[in-house]
């Protein structure tokens, strides 16, 4: 229980002190917002680091090299954890929004720096508000701040590899022409949710695949391309698996 009571102490810290902090960005932003961007953008992500150290978390990572640092794409990623999020977006090279579910933005002080950082929330049951939401990361995209999916739509709990892909979320490579960068990340639930409350010592391991290039896919690829990009996660996973099971 230390290391959980030590993260939530500094996610505490972090966000109360970090209140002067949104202040002063907010002023630099009024004169030079990328500046503000990614001096936002660097804070969280050694924040993130910080709870990842204080957790325990034994990062492999496979592929990074896949991952353009010219240009904005689409991470699409699996969910097993709300961990996911902490470890992809410590990595990310550049301005980067994640799709979350919308009670996230009900989080005080969280709810903030996620808006600084492009993040959308998405309400799974106003059809209406998700198509608005994607709508939105189409012009995060073009404005060249990549996006990151969980196409899957929740957290899978069960015992399945993966939850079917969900088509629409995807609409932003598709409208944008951005590259796909699928990735895969596993034993992220070994950290808190398969013995929640506990916080424990895990390894885990993300694998970033080759970009999946839009103007590359016939039409007939690009109808299917939900299933196309659940695949190659799949095939990544088992790789990963393979990696978990030498250590």
């Amino acid at each position: 229980m230390i290391r959980t009571i030590l993260a939530l102490l500094f996610a505490v810290c972090y966000l109360i002190l970090g209140i002067p902090v949104l202040i002063v960005e907010w002023i630099i932003r009024k004169f030079n917002r990328h500046a503000a961007d990614i001096s936002s953008l660097r804070m969280v992500q050694w924040a993130f680091r910080v709870i990842c150290f204080i957790c325990g978390v034994k990062l492999t990572v496979k592929g990074e090299e896949n991952v353009p640092k010219d240009k904005a794409v689409l991470y699409v990623c699996n969910h097993r954890s709300y961990f996911d999020i902490i470890i992809t977006y410590a990595r990310c090279p550049g301005l980067t929004g994640y799709i979350s579910k919308d009670t996230l933005g009900k989080v005080p002080l969280l709810n903030i720096w996620m808006k600084r950082l492009y993040c959308l929330f998405l309400d799974r049951k106003d059809i209406k508000q998700g198509l608005k939401t994607i709508l939105q990361g189409i012009d995060y995209v073009k404005d060249g701040v990549s996006m990151c999916i969980f196409p899957e739509g929740t957290r899978n709990t069960g015992e399945d590899l993966l939850l079917p892909f969900k088509a629409g979320s995807l609409k932003i490579a598709e409208k944008t022409g951005c590259p796909i960068v699928p990735m895969a990340i596993t034993g992220s639930a070994d950290i808190l949710e398969n013995h929640f409350p506990r916080v424990k010592s895990t390894h885990v391991v993300l694998q970033y695949g080759e970009p999946i290039l839009m103007e590359d896919l016939s039409k007939d690829d690009r109808k299917h391309l939900a299933s196309i990009v659940q695949k190659k996660v799949e095939t990544m996973l088992a790789d990963n698996q393979s990696v978990l099971s030498q250590s």
